[in-house]
């Protein structure tokens, strides 16, 4: 199968990539510098866009079946300035609304679209347990959600299968917040971040990876579903599976207030509670490889 992929050069998307190749599909990357355009050494195609400008090499889509987009900068990378929420905000809509309108007049649009999003829909939900049915929150990352997954409706309106994965905190070593986390907990430095009793909803990479590709082959799966296993932890549930991972104390708990000072209006994601299930997911039968905390946390390290 042809499959186009943005954001491939992102944690996710590199393990997505890799993992399409192994099984012998064509991958073709959406890249934002036309230098690199064209073939490439890992055996994939390049091709340009801009999504800030609405560009996109249309051309360069043709033949693609199916596309995976991931594109968008990220939530954690930068305090929330005023600028920051802009470029969130805007690295999704426009990107979304570029591709979807690309797909929308090609000849021969792709069968669908994954069009990613994310856990943080919900806004916060404390400690109830919420699915796929559940209204979108009122906080900032909630708004973004919105007019993300409205972005792509003119690939639907098109006849395009689109869905919408809901991602939760993708648990890998080598991004996400995982970078950040596991360095600390291997020095004995880790604990508790503000109460530890706000509820993450996790997945094991290898899992995200693997719901990408269930959602492209299965053609009666559209709309929002969320990636996240089917325990969500609290903070200190997961932090406590951490120390045990790694046989390392987690004495450290790293105060509210601090996290405010350090984080500013980010701080409100990181001891939110999103307490989210994977209902479509499971109805539509997936199988999860780590379907709890402690084998996630193991496929992660």
């Amino acid at each position: 199968m042809r499959i186009a992929v943005t954001g491939s050069t992102g944690f996710i998307g590199s393990a997505l990539v890799r993992s399409l190749l192994a099984d012998g599909h064509e991958v073709v990357r959406l890249v934002r510098h036309r230098g690199r355009t064209g073939p490439q050494a890992d055996g994939t195609t390049a091709i340009g866009w801009n999504p800030a400008r609405m560009q996109i090499d249309r051309a360069g889509l043709a033949g693609v079946e199916a596309v995976v987009h991931l594109a968008g900068a990220g939530v954690g990378d930068h305090r929330w300035t005023e600028g920051y929420k802009r470029e969130i905000r805007e690295s999704r809509v426009l990107g979304t609304e570029t591709l979807a309108a690309a797909l929308a007049e090609a000849e021969r649009p792709p069968r669908v679209l994954v069009s990613a999003s994310a856990v943080g829909y919900y806004g916060q939900t404390g400690d109830r347990s919420i699915d796929e049915d559940a209204p979108a929150g009122d906080d900032f990352l909630a708004d973004v959600c919105v007019e993300w997954e409205a972005a792509a409706r003119p690939a639907a309106d098109a006849g395009i299968r689109v869905v919408h994965p809901r991602t939760g905190l993708v648990l890998a070593q080598d991004g996400g917040a995982g970078a950040r986390l596991f360095p600390l907990f291997k020095l004995g430095l880790g604990g508790r971040l503000g109460s530890g009793d706000q509820y993450w909803s996790y997945i094991s990479l290898a899992d995200e990876v693997a719901a990408l590709r269930f959602l492209i082959d299965h053609r009666d799966v559209h709309g929002p579903v969320n990636l996240s296993a089917p325990e969500p932890v609290t903070n200190r549930e997961l932090t406590a599976a951490l120390g045990r991972v790694l046989g390392r104390p987690t004495p450290f708990p790293v105060p509210a207030v601090a996290l405010k000072a350090a984080l500013g209006e980010f701080a409100v994601e990181v001891i939110g509670s999103h307490r989210v299930l994977p209902t479509r997911l499971l109805e539509a039968g997936f199988r999860f490889r780590h379907p709890d905390v402690e084998s996630a946390l193991r496929a992660a390290l």
